[in-house]
């Protein structure tokens, strides 16, 4: 039919699906709530996110951001440095700005997460043991006492949307909570370990190194087994099994 606009589909699984219809996102999620959060979490933060064309649950209609994606896993980034570092100023002033009235996970959640996804990979067999129980050590030094901030909770590279070395916005805040700043440094370097000395210069604050290491595995752990129930692929070069064989 003249006019009407192809419809890409960016991701669908059980959970949820996002659709692409020109310059339009359509979010389609069966939990308002994460869409609740969202849409607040874009009205709190002092970064650039899309605009909120309109909401008739479980649809959120988003504006596309202008540039393009920072990277993506399992890809190298053909971003600059000052991209990057672009993208760890960004979540500094995230980081900065008053917390979200929302708690998230604390450590000893986070604990028991990942004591059940390692007990779940290792009867599965889906890892060697060895490489399980390592990770798992390294892990731990993620899981201590943290000062809350307000974070995005899933800063993915592919989340991030840069336009030469300036960001132009951030997008999927379901996620965002109050948390570990740490986190958020780790998930969006998480396979591009080149290039976390530019995203620790742009956040421009003293950052433990091995924390944010110790968050890659943790956060490669425990996602493994969502991401295979819904048809993601963690053994792709560069993904969370790579990221995994990496800490050996």
């Amino acid at each position: 039919m003249a006019g009407v606009e192809e419809i890409e589909v960016v991701v669908a699984h059980g959970e949820r699906a996002t659709l692409r219809v020109g310059d339009v996102f359509l979010k389609i999620d069966v939990d308002q709530t994460r869409t609740e959060v969202e849409v607040e979490a874009m009205a709190m933060a002092p970064i650039p996110t899309p605009e909120v064309l309109w909401r008739r649950p479980p649809v959120l209609a988003l504006a596309a951001l202008p540039g393009t994606a920072l990277g993506r896993l399992g890809e190298p980034s053909t971003a600059s440095s000052a991209a990057w570092a672009a993208a760890g100023a960004a979540a500094r002033l995230l980081h900065d700005a008053p917390l979200p009235p929302w708690p998230g996970r604390s450590p000893d959640e986070m604990a028991s997460r990942l004591d059940r996804e390692c007990a779940w990979l290792l009867a599965n067999d889906v890892l060697p043991a060895d490489l399980v129980t390592r990770n798992r050590r390294v892990a731990e030094a993620a899981l201590r006492p943290w000062t809350p901030v307000f974070i995005h909770g899933d800063l993915q590279v592919s989340h991030v949307f840069v336009d030469g070395d300036e960001v132009t916005g951030v997008i999927d805040w379901s996620e965002a909570a109050q948390g570990d700043a740490l986190f958020d440094l780790a998930v969006l370097t998480l396979g591009h370990e080149e290039h976390l000395g530019d995203v620790v210069a742009g956040h421009g604050t003293d950052v433990d190194l091995d924390v944010i290491r110790a968050w890659w595995s943790l956060r490669s752990l425990v996602a493994i087994r969502w991401l295979i129930e819904n048809g993601f692929d963690p053994s792709s070069p560069g993904c969370e099994f790579d990221v995994l064989r990496a800490r050996m």
